[in-house]
């Protein structure tokens, strides 16, 4: 059998992962990614240190799941965690999970996407037999205009909507009074926001942002055809529970808009800075256990001590070097980078000035 935990000691970068979707866009990702040409289609996400796969009707079988460079070639990220769990994930996590606990996407929508919602804990277990709920967390990294519409998000109910009135949108298909039913924001790269399980949202056109949720996808839409004509199977509209069960996870407790921006909206903070790097804290503990999300503005050296779990450094731009057990590795712009529980500590530097996001599974 293959030695794979040897590959537990590098940092290891993921092959591209673009996934399917209901929806339009990623025009913004190959721009990131410096891919040309820059093109919007139906592979909006990608999707980053997946062990998961996506659902999608007629879809290829392994959709998803990410695929990391070795030394030996490809080998699939779940299949290097089920080679040593505790060694790739660290302990805690092979004993709570036996799996990373989280998701990270980049999306990048050019039509808004459909009003939905996702599971939480109690709901995925009861009704999905799922350990895993679908919090999941949005951090704006660059907006368009589309056809002149500005990038908004929708998220929560607005004072008096009860879940009578919302399923009465929902037979009806009344897209325009279900918007109204919900908070509209609009938005700025920097803007960070928490989206519990429960809490309807739609992103709207124009959004480029970085989701870090609970690895499920699980998402419960109230639109049978999406805004560019896309009809949704009811499958997708009801992961199978049917569209009574489906309305059951909404949560309905109801706010002013202001009170939505207290819940729902998080202020990134300065934990660490110098002259030559400062470390953001965007999503902790305070926020979620489901994961977190740091934010390292670098331009020269800066070492990240291990803490007895992995993580995933996502380089949104620059580049530079990675020292780690005495060696040296290169990271570029559009690089996505898997930190095993093994590495005790590693040393980013930059060459060029650069901007890494630091993604955390559970705590």
């Amino acid at each position: 059998m293959e030695d794979l935990q040897k590959f537990a000691y590098i940092p290891l970068k993921q092959n591209n992962n673009r996934v399917w979707r209901t929806y339009g866009g990623g025009a913004l990702i190959d721009k990131w990614k410096k891919d040309r040409p820059e093109t919007d289609g139906d592979m909006p996400e990608e999707w980053i240190m997946s062990t998961i796969t996506a659902r999608g009707k007629g879809r290829p079988e392994n959709e998803g799941l990410s695929m990391l460079n070795t030394p030996v070639g490809l080998r699939s990220l779940k299949e290097l965690v089920d080679s040593n769990k505790e060694l790739f994930l660290g302990k805690k996590l092979a004993d709570k999970f036996g799996t990373t606990g989280v998701l990270i996407k980049m999306l990048d929508s050019n039509e808004r996407l459909t009003i939905q919602v996702h599971p939480d804990k109690e709901y995925a277990q009861s009704m999905l037999n799922s350990d895993f709920g679908k919090t999941e967390s949005w951090y704006v990294l660059n907006k368009r205009e589309i056809d002149g519409e500005k990038s908004v998000v929708y998220m929560g109910f607005k004072e008096g909507v009860t879940p009578e009135i919302w399923k009465e949108h929902f037979i009806e298909q009344n897209i325009e009074e279900m918007l109204n039913c919900l908070h509209k924001i609009e938005v700025s790269p920097g803007d960070a926001f928490m989206i519990y399980g429960g809490v309807p949202h739609a992103i709207g056109s124009g959004c480029f942002l970085m989701e870090v949720q609970e690895p499920t996808d699980y998402t419960m839409r109230v639109e049978r055809v999406t805004p560019k004509g896309l009809t949704i199977s009811d499958e997708l509209i009801h992961q199978g529970v049917g569209n009574e069960k489906m309305l059951e996870c909404f949560h309905y407790d109801c706010c002013s808009y202001e009170e939505a921006l207290r819940r729902w909206k998080v202020k990134p903070e300065v934990v660490d800075n110098s002259d030559t790097y400062s470390l953001k804290t965007i999503f902790n503990e305070r926020h979620t256990n489901c994961f977190g999300l740091n934010e390292l503005d670098l331009n020269g050296a800066y070492t990240i001590k291990g803490n007895g779990g992995f993580y995933v450094a996502v380089v949104y731009s620059g580049e530079g070097v990675v020292l780690c057990n005495g060696k040296e590795f290169d990271f570029k712009q559009g690089d996505e980078i898997f930190l095993s529980a093994a590495i005790d500590e590693v040393t980013f530097k930059s060459n060029i000035k650069s901007r890494i996001l630091l993604c955390y599974p559970p705590n």
